[in-house]
């Protein structure tokens, strides 16, 4: 146990030579006369465990406490004092102290409460190297076989190992930003700390700054009678992360810059200065040089925001990466939705290598979403048909079933039975005029009258006619979902379909 620290700091010598002879030889003791001179070794150098005395000449026991916490909350503290004041003793409870002794100290006594609180301390270590190992077992971003995503993954983990430093991460809109960003707070020192992340695009300009910072008591009309804590305070020994950042409007920028620049930041109406640890992590898909020069984003933010930046490269870039991305994508769908996928059909397959990824990781996850929850197991597959492509500029396909035109006692004809006049139509499709041809139709003709007809209850001419009309085998209308012209339509197999 040589290898756990105690500091002692009391002061008197007898006191601090007395527990130093009892100690040392089981742990690694240090002593200090006052606080004053503790605590510039405890900050280079924190110690396991303090025993500290609660009446210090100069700084007092209570004051030296808050110190050791404010430098690290996982340093444990033993209060000694002379006589049991209750007030004082509950003071130090609740500001962090593990535990306390009464003056005069007996060893045994003295050594059972060290044991005790070792005993925690070993618990929480544990705890927490199960949790790194967890995180890191379970990291996400780290899916692609391709040589471009693993150099990425690489300066990733380098830039992560720094507690502090600001990383801008740019791609395409769904390369996966904000994944890499949990990636680089779970590898960090801080990733037991909170991840914070804020959407600059979502949040209207004259609100960011009360959203970023908070607000104190009574700032604007509408303000909670407490105040609220920011973004940034929630952020404290964890990572903030500022999503589409190029957004940000030229005074949030002038008040982000003042953050980074300092570390330090006000509320909305308060006038007290305020200060937190935390790591602020940014992204964009926007060209922020091409915005500089445009002068819509400041040069002095960038040079803040951009200490390591990091660049996604799309998916078409990276073609390797798609069939590992489909496959993880297959598992985690086929446990939320409990299918048994096991395989991707090849005619899948080369669907998705040839297809150009305009979404890119994004647009790939909610197509194997949807055929795992349309699709049959055990395999996952679609038929592609270059004929069922709808031509630029006309309507959308439709599929209407019902009584074939001029047949039962319908007496409709082809010339008089128009049935896409009662079609709402999308707004950039027009309605076809009377002499177009009809959509295709397959029709199945039921034989009696519905139940409908039978049990109406209407009077007069009102029952005749709802009677006549539940004779006729009502069409029904099934608008297809509409598809980008440039993307080929997909005709549903007997296995999956989208």
């Amino acid at each position: 146990m040589k290898d756990l620290k105690i500091h002692l700091i009391d002061d008197e010598d007898s006191v601090r030579q007395g527990i130093a002879f009892g100690l040392r030889r089981l742990y690694n003791v240090r002593t200090f006369d006052r606080a004053e001179a503790a605590l510039p070794v405890i900050r280079k150098d924190p110690p396991d465990l303090v025993i500290m005395d609660i009446g210090l000449p100069g700084m007092s026991g209570v004051e030296a406490l808050k110190a050791i916490r404010g430098i690290d909350r996982d340093i444990v503290v033993i209060m000694a004092t002379a006589y049991e004041d209750v007030e004082t003793v509950v003071a130090c409870m609740k500001e962090g102290a593990q535990d306390y002794i009464v003056k005069p100290v007996h060893l045994a006594t003295l050594k059972n409460t060290i044991q005790n609180a070792f005993r925690g301390i070993r618990l929480r270590r544990e705890i927490r190297d199960l949790q790194a190992r967890y995180l890191r077992e379970n990291l996400p971003g780290f899916i692609g076989e391709s040589d471009v995503i693993q150099d990425v993954m690489q300066v990733v983990q380098r830039a992560a190992a720094s507690p502090d430093t600001a990383i801008l991460i740019t791609g395409e809109s769904g390369t996966g930003k904000e994944v890499v960003a949990r990636a680089i707070h779970y590898n960090s020192p801080h990733f037991e700390g909170p991840f914070v992340a804020l959407n600059c695009a979502a949040i209207p300009a004259e609100l960011l700054e009360s959203e970023l910072f908070g607000y104190a008591k009574g700032a604007f009309t509408g303000a909670r009678a407490g105040g609220k804590a920011g973004l940034i305070e929630e952020a404290q020994g964890g990572t903030l992360f500022l999503d589409e950042v190029g957004d940000l409007s030229g005074a949030g920028q002038a008040k982000l810059l003042r953050f980074l620049e300092s570390g330090e930041y006000y509320r909305v109406g308060d006038t007290r200065r305020r200060q937190v640890d935390t790591r602020v992590v940014s992204a964009t898909n926007r060209d922020l040089p091409a915005a500089i020069n445009a002068g819509n984003f400041r040069l002095d933010l960038y040079y803040r925001l951009a200490v390591i930046k990091i660049t996604i490269p799309s998916l078409k870039e990276r073609p390797d990466d798609i069939l590992p991305f489909a496959l993880h994508f297959l598992a985690e769908f086929s446990l939320k939705h409990g299918k048994a996928f096991e395989q991707i059909a090849p005619d899948l397959q080369a669907f998705l290598r040839r297809h150009p990824w305009r979404g890119n990781v994004r647009e790939l996850r909610n197509l194997i979403e949807r055929g795992v929850i349309i699709g049959e197991p055990p395999k996952c597959s679609w038929r592609i048909s270059a004929s069922a492509t709808r031509p630029k500029g006309r309507w959308p396909a439709l599929r209407i079933m019902g009584t074939p035109m001029g047949s039962g006692p319908s007496r409709r004809t082809a010339s008089t039975w128009k049935p896409w006049k009662n079609i709402i139509w999308p707004k950039r499709f027009t309605r076809p005029a009377a002499t177009t041809a009809r959509p295709h139709a397959s029709w199945e003709c039921p034989t009696t009258p519905s139940a409908t007809a039978k049990k109406n209850t209407l009077s007069g001419s009102r029952k005749r006619s709802a009677a006549r009309l539940a004779k006729w085998p009502q069409p029904t209308v099934a608008i297809w979902p509409i598809r980008p012209p440039a993307m080929p339509a997909c005709v549903p197999s007997n296995t999956c379909k989208l």
